[in-house]
C-alpha cells in the first residue's frame, strides 16, 4: 500500500480474491414468500438455465461455500427438487459466481482499487460493461468517466485482446474461458447515485462502482471489502451476509447493483416490528448513521424512524418479505454530503449536509418517502421500468404514481406518526396545489408526459439552458397533487369507506405481494407482475366500485391536464382553502436574483411575460420608483388591484427600455383549519373525516 500517491495497476494477477467463508441468510419467521423486485437489464436466459437455477437456490439459502471457501455446494437439493442427480454433480455443473474485491489503499485521495473475476465464461468474446444508469435514477449517468486505469487479463494474468466499443463497453477476446479485470476508480460525491471515498468512509452506489458482464446477469456474485489498514470500518448493506463480516453475496446482478454499501465506523441501531398480517414475522430494521454529531442523537432519530415504519405498514397491511429478513436505513449526514435520498429493494440511502440535532425534522421527510418505496416502485412496479436497463436512460410514464404518490404518503405518514404539525402539512399541500395550478407547463403536457421527462430532469446535467420553468412540472409534485386529490375524492364520494390507502393496498395485493415460496424459481430482483396504465385504472375502478368514475378521473387529471377542485374536498375535513392575498394585484412570480435581474424565463401568461420582460433583463424601476429586489417590487404593489397597469423600466443588453404590465389576481392559496379561522369550529362530521384521513393507524 502506498498512502502517499496513486498505485499503478499491473497487467498480471497478483492474488486470487478469497472466497466467502459462508453464504445465505436466515429466512424470516412465520409465513415465507419469495420477494420480487428490481431486475437486471438483460435477463433473457430460460428459467432452467444453470446460472438462474443457482441464483434461485442461493436466494432460498440452499447454497453454502465448500470447505476452505472453494466453490458452491448445494444443501438439501433433493428434498427441494424431489429427485435428480446428486448435489455434488449439480454443484460442479453450476458456473462460478462473479467475484469482486474492493480495497482502499489511499482513501484520503478518494479512489478505490477493484478486482473482478469472471470464470467459466466459455470461449466467445466477453462483453464487459460499466453501468450508465442506476436504480431509482431515470437519467443517464456515465460512471465510467471516473475510471483512473483499467487492465484486463485471463485468470492466470496473461494478456487478452480488448476492443473498447464505447465509453463503458469493452469486448474481451482470447481469454480462454475466464477474465480478470483490475481497475482504480475515483469517487467524491456522497449522495444516492455516485461513489465517494475519503479518510472516513467508502460510500458506494454499486452501478457507479462495479463492472459487470453481459450474459452473466443471472449468476450469483460475491463481494469482499478490504478496509484501509487500521480502520475500524464495517459494512451496512442489503447484500446477503456470510460468516465473514466483510464478505457479502448477491443472487444475481439485479440484486447486486441495487445494493448500496456504506463502509465506515457508523453508529448502528436496530429494532424489530411484528408484521400485522403475520405476528410471527418480525423483520429487523437497521439504522446505520455516519455523521459528525453526538452518538445520543442517533437514538432520537431511530425512535422517529421506528414510528415511520409502524405508521407505514398498516397502509399495505403487511411488510414485504425482505430477502435477508432485514431492511437497512443507510444515512450519511456529513458536511461533505449532498442532499439526496434513494430507494433500494431492502434498503435506502439518505444523505445531507445536516445534523441530527438541528435538522432532524427535515431529514425525516426523506426517511418516510424512501421507506414507502419498499412497496411502491420496488415491488409495485410499472412495466415501463421492468426490466431496468443499466445501459441507458429509463423512460416511464408512471412516475406520477411511483414517485408522486410516494411523495404524498411521505408527508401523510409523518403527520399520522405525530412527527409533523398540522399547520406544516397543510402549508406543504398548499404549495403543491399552487405549483400545479399555476404551472404553465400544464399547457403542454399531462402528468404522464411529465413523467417521461425524467431522463432530462432527474439529476441530469446539460450545459445549454432549458425552458423547463415554463414547460415542466415535477412529476413528484404533480403526482403528489393527484394523490392528494384522489384520496380526498375517494373519501368524499364513499362517505369515508374508501380511501387512497385502499387503492395502494389493492395495487400491492394485485402486483406487488410476493407470489412464490423460496426456491420456486424466481430469484430476488425480479418483478413478475409489473402493472400497466390500464391496470392502474382498472384497480381504481375496482376499489371505487365505479368504472365510469375511474375512467373520468384518469381522463381529466392523469391523461389530461385538469386540476382537482380541492376547496369543497378540504371543507369536508374542516379546512378552509382561501386566497393568500384576496383582491391584491400581482406581477406573478418574480424570478429575480443578484438585485433585480431576471435569472430565468418569465412564466408564460404572467404579467411580466406579457409585458415582454425576459431572462437577462434588469428591472430598474416600477411606476417611477427605483427597485433593487423582488421584495422592493412587492412593497410597491401593495394596495394595487387586479387589472391595474404599472410602468416598468428595465435594462436589456445595456439599453434601457420601457413596458407596461397589467396586474393579475394573486392565485396562491393557503389551507387553514376551520377552528383557527375567526368564529370557526369543527362539526362532528368534519372532525371524523380529518381523523380518518390524518390520524394515526396505530
Amino acid at each position: 500500500m502506498n498512502a502517499s500517491g496513486p498505485r499503478r495497476l499491473s497487467a498480471t494477477r497478483t492474488s486470487t480474491p478469497p472466497r466467502a467463508a459462508g453464504g445465505g441468510t436466515n429466512a424470516p419467521g412465520g409465513r415465507r414468500r419469495l420477494g420480487i423486485g428490481r431486475p437486471a437489464g438483460r435477463l433473457a436466459a430460460p428459467l432452467v438455465a444453470a446460472g438462474l437455477l443457482a441464483a434461485g437456490l442461493l436466494a432460498a439459502g440452499l447454497f453454502a461455500t465448500g470447505p476452505g471457501g472453494g466453490g458452491l455446494v448445494v444443501r438439501g437439493l433433493l428434498g427441494v427438487l424431489g429427485g435428480g442427480p446428486p448435489a455434488s454433480a449439480l454443484a460442479q455443473a453450476s458456473p462460478a459466481p462473479v467475484d469482486y474485491r474492493l480495497s482502499f489503499p489511499a482513501p484520503a485521495h478518494r479512489w478505490l482499487a477493484a478486482e473482478v473475476r469472471f470464470e467459466d465464461v466459455g470461449e466467445a468474446p466477453l462483453h464487459v460493461r460499466m453501468s450508465s444508469a442506476s436504480p431509482g435514477r431515470y437519467a443517464r449517468h456515465e460512471f465510467a468517466k471516473n475510471l483512473i486505469e483499467i487492465a484486463f487479463t485471463n485468470p492466470d494474468g496473461e494478456p487478452v485482446e480488448v476492443d473498447r466499443r464505447g465509453p463503458a463497453h469493452w469486448v474481451v477476446s482470447g481469454h480462454g474461458g475466464g477474465v480478470q479485470v483490475r481497475y482504480r476508480l475515483f469517487g467524491d460525491r456522497v449522495d444516492g447515485t455516485y461513489l465517494a471515498v475519503d479518510a472516513t468512509h467508502a460510500h458506494m452506489n454499486l452501478p457507479a462502482t462495479l463492472l459487470w458482464a453481459e450474459g452473466l446477469e443471472d449468476r450469483p456474485a460475491r463481494v469482499r471489502l478490504d478496509p484501509p489498514d487500521g480502520a475500524a470500518w464495517r459494512a451496512a448493506t442489503q447484500l446477503y451476509p456470510t460468516a465473514d463480516p466483510l464478505v457479502f453475496t448477491a443472487p444475481n446482478l439485479a440484486y447486486l447493483l441495487d445494493s448500496p454499501i456504506e463502509l465506515s465506523d457508523f453508529e448502528l441501531r436496530t429494532f424489530t416490528v411484528a408484521d400485522p398480517a403475520d405476528p410471527a414475522h418480525r423483520p429487523t430494521f437497521r439504522v446505520a448513521v455516519h455523521h459528525a454529531g453526538r452518538a445520543s442523537a442517533v437514538d432520537g432519530y431511530t425512535e422517529a424512524v421506528e414510528r415511520i415504519v409502524r405508521e407505514t405498514v398498516p397502509i399495505f397491511g403487511e411488510f414485504p418479505r425482505f430477502e435477508t429478513g432485514a431492511y437497512t436505513f443507510i444515512a450519511d449526514y456529513l458536511p461533505s454530503a449532498s442532499g439526496d435520498a434513494m430507494e433500494h429493494r431492502n434498503s435506502t440511502v439518505l444523505t445531507a449536509n445536516a445534523g441530527l440535532d438541528r435538522d432532524r425534522a427535515r431529514l425525516l421527510g426523506s426517511v418516510s418517502h424512501e421507506f414507502f418505496h419498499a412497496w411502491n416502485v420496488e415491488r409495485i412496479r410499472p412495466r415501463s421500468l421492468e426490466p431496468f436497463d443499466f445501459t441507458r436512460a429509463n423512460v416511464s410514464g408512471a412516475l406520477w404514481l411511483a414517485e408522486g404518490f410516494t411523495n404524498y404518503y411521505g408527508a401523510l405518514v409523518l403527520q399520522r406518526a405525530g412527527l409533523a404539525a398540522l399547520g406544516g402539512t397543510l402549508d406543504r399541500f398548499a404549495r403543491v396545489i399552487d405549483t400545479v395550478a399555476r404551472g404553465p407547463g400544464r399547457q403542454f403536457r399531462s402528468v404522464v408526459e411529465m413523467s417521461r421527462m425524467a431522463p432530462f430532469t432527474d439529476a441530469a446535467t446539460a450545459i445549454d439552458p432549458t425552458n423547463f420553468g415554463n414547460t415542466f412540472i415535477s412529476y413528484y409534485v404533480w403526482g403528489e397533487a393527484v394523490g392528494l386529490g384522489l384520496d380526498l375524492t375517494l373519501r368524499s364520494r364513499s362517505g369515508g369507506r374508501v380511501s387512497l390507502d385502499d387503492y395502494m393496498r389493492a395495487l400491492w395485493e394485485r402486483f406487488g405481494a410476493p407470489d412464490g415460496e423460496p426456491g420456486a424459481g424466481v430469484p430476488p430482483g425480479i418483478v413478475t407482475r409489473p402493472y400497466t396504465p390500464a391496470d392502474a385504472e382498472a384497480v381504481l375502478a375496482e376499489v371505487a366500485g365505479d368504472p365510469a368514475f375511474a375512467r373520468e378521473f384518469f381522463a381529466r387529471y392523469i391523461e389530461g391536464r385538469e386540476v382537482v377542485d380541492y376547496g369543497p374536498l378540504f371543507a369536508e375535513a374542516g379546512i378552509l382553502a382561501r386566497p393568500v392575498a384576496p383582491g391584491r394585484g400581482s406581477l406573478g412570480e418574480l424570478p429575480l436574483g443578484g438585485g433585480a435581474r431576471v435569472t430565468r424565463s418569465t412564466a408564460y401568461g404572467s404579467p411580466l411575460y406579457e409585458a415582454g420582460i425576459a431572462r437577462g433583463d434588469v428591472i430598474v424601476s416600477v411606476d417611477g420608483s427605483r427597485v433593487a429586489s423582488a421584495s422592493a417590487i412587492e412593497r410597491l404593489l401593495r394596495g394595487r388591484r387586479p387589472g391595474d397597469r404599472v410602468r416598468i423600466v428595465f435594462r436589456r443588453q445595456g439599453r434601457e427600455r420601457e413596458a407596461t404590465a397589467t396586474l393579475a389576481a394573486d392565485p396562491r392559496i393557503e389551507l387553514v383549519p376551520a377552528e383557527d379561522a375567526p368564529g370557526g369550529s369543527l362539526t362532528p362530521a368534519q372532525r371524523a373525516f380529518r381523523r380518518d384521513w390524518l390520524g394515526s393507524r396505530q
